[in-house]
């Protein structure tokens, strides 16, 4: 087992900590959803009280062969400062000697941001000579980006060899790695998972892992109409993965030899266009009028998933249950996340609520802080459902 933060000392060391603070900028550059750095404060401020000198690396965006102006992370220096109440100093570079001449400037307790990893195309391939160049940058290493762990890039998989015993999860990726866990490997049972989104093709080895670790599978979104489809049902010009239609039979199949309830929604509320403005009604969601579409699951569908979540125990939502950033069609995910907001704090159930819409969702519809964990990884968080161990929590783990 790795150290855990709480019990490691970082008095008198460098450490390197890996974060996620790749933000959106506005375009005057500065930041406007300050999230993820808020997510890394409380492991920072750790190593700050220890008397650690503090060295953050990070991604941020997409730069094309180089540096870019708008992709430096000196823009990001402002909104850091401000939340950890301290003045940050910034390294022009992430390796050589620009970065070293600022590290080795800090004191005990002082904070220092090296410049875009992703400069370097070394980052994304997973070099090791660079990995080692960063790695001359700390004494102990922290990985507390869990939205790039699913990435074996030099800073987030490799740059650990060079760190063989003082290796570190940081508080966010402590607190996901034992969240996922207690969902796939959880003894408070009935465990429900709560899968939507558009297409079935996205989650296919993510219900494939369920079969095994819950007891009941709720679908929504627009990945219904296709096992709707498979079964007979007339689905109009809802979202249907044709090629899809026969592994939609064999997850159905799977779920009867598994003893798991695959659970399907019964009714939808359809439109005549994809707008918001469209005109819409309840209807069989396996009777939808050829000119019409399905945009979110129906009252009686919302009534019967209510009823599954509130009698679970440990509870995982990943995906909307339809298009819930029009307004008209957002009543069945703001239903599901109310049920789960319900029964967290009456049936004292755990909830984990992952997935970049999924997120978005409890995010506008004020449910983030009554649910038990609302996860920071996209990708990262689905490749852990799908029981892939990412490289970047092997790194630290082994």
């Amino acid at each position: 087992m790795p150290y855990q933060l709480d019990s490691y000392s970082f008095a008198g060391k460098r450490a390197l900590v890996r974060v996620d603070f790749n933000v959106p900028l506005n375009e005057k550059l500065e930041v406007t959803d300050d999230t993820r750095i808020r997510a890394a404060v409380k492991t920072i401020r750790k190593i700050m009280a220890d008397g650690g000198r503090v060295v953050l690396m990070s991604h941020l965006g997409r730069p094309k062969g180089g540096p870019e102006e708008k992709y430096s992370l000196r823009h990001i220096v402002p909104a850091v400062a401000r939340l950890l109440g301290v003045p940050v100093a910034f390294a022009d570079d992430c390796i050589g000697s620009k970065a070293r001449r600022v590290v080795d400037g800090l004191q005990d307790g002082q904070v220092a941001l090296l410049e875009n990893l992703r400069f370097y195309k070394e980052e994304e391939s997973g070099d090791e000579f660079f990995a080692g160049q960063l790695a001359e940058n700390g004494d102990v290493y922290v990985n507390d980006a869990f939205g790039t762990a699913h990435r074996a890039h030099a800073s987030t998989a490799v740059i650990a060899r060079f760190f063989p015993t003082d290796k570190l999860f940081g508080y966010l990726m402590e607190d996901e790695v034992k969240s996922i866990d207690r969902v796939l490997n959880s003894s408070a049972t009935p465990v429900t998972a709560i899968i939507g989104g558009s297409k079935v093709s996205s989650k296919i080895a993510i219900l494939e892992n369920l079969m095994d670790r819950v007891q009941n599978i709720l679908i929504g979104g627009g990945m219904a109409f296709t096992f709707i489809q498979a079964q007979g049902g007339k689905v109009g010009k809802s979202l249907v993965e044709d090629e899809l239609l026969a592994k939609a039979i064999d997850l159905m199949a799977l779920s009867r030899d598994k003893g798991v309830n695959l659970y399907l929604p019964t009714d939808a509320i359809i439109a005549d266009a994809f707008t918001n403005e469209a005109n819409r009604k309840e209807c069989s969601i396996a009777s939808i009028p050829a000119a019409w579409m399905g945009l979110d699951i129906g009252p009686k569908t919302v009534a019967l998933y209510r009823e599954v979540i509130l009698h679970s125990r440990t509870i995982l939502w990943n995906g909307p249950m339809g298009v819930f950033e029009m307004p008209h069609f957002a009543q069945g995910t703001l239903a599901i996340g109310q049920a789960l907001a319900e029964a967290t704090a009456t049936r004292g159930a755990f909830t984990l609520v992952g997935g970049g819409d999924s997120v978005a969702a409890v995010n506008e519809f004020g449910l983030a802080d009554k649910v038990s964990y609302v996860s920071t990884g996209g990708g990262a968080m689905l490749e852990s459902l799908e029981g892939i161990e990412l490289p970047g929590i092997a790194a630290i783990r082994h």
